[in-house]
């Protein structure tokens, strides 16, 4: 396997093992969100631009999901 499919396989996993896990913590939203800009990059890279672009909003919607249920900082907490 060239390091291409590799970083690709290495993306396509961490999304699936983060949105399998997302019910368990709002972290695993955020990181479903990172493994789609993962997957996005390997896309654009490899050439499929179609699948590329798709990831990218993919990892829009996740990031928004995120921001709706990331842990609340406390008052006066830095």
């Amino acid at each position: 396997m060239d390091p291409l499919t590799l970083f690709g396989l290495f993306a396509v996993t961490a999304m699936l093992v983060c949105y399998a896990l997302e019910a368990r913590s709002p972290w695993f939203t955020l990181g479903f969100a990172g493994g789609c800009v993962l997957a996005s990059v390997y896309g654009f890279l490899q050439g499929a631009w179609p699948f590329g672009a798709v990831e990218a909003i993919w990892s829009v919607v996740a990031l928004r999901r995120w921001v709706k249920v990331r842990p609340k900082r406390r008052r006066g907490s830095k």
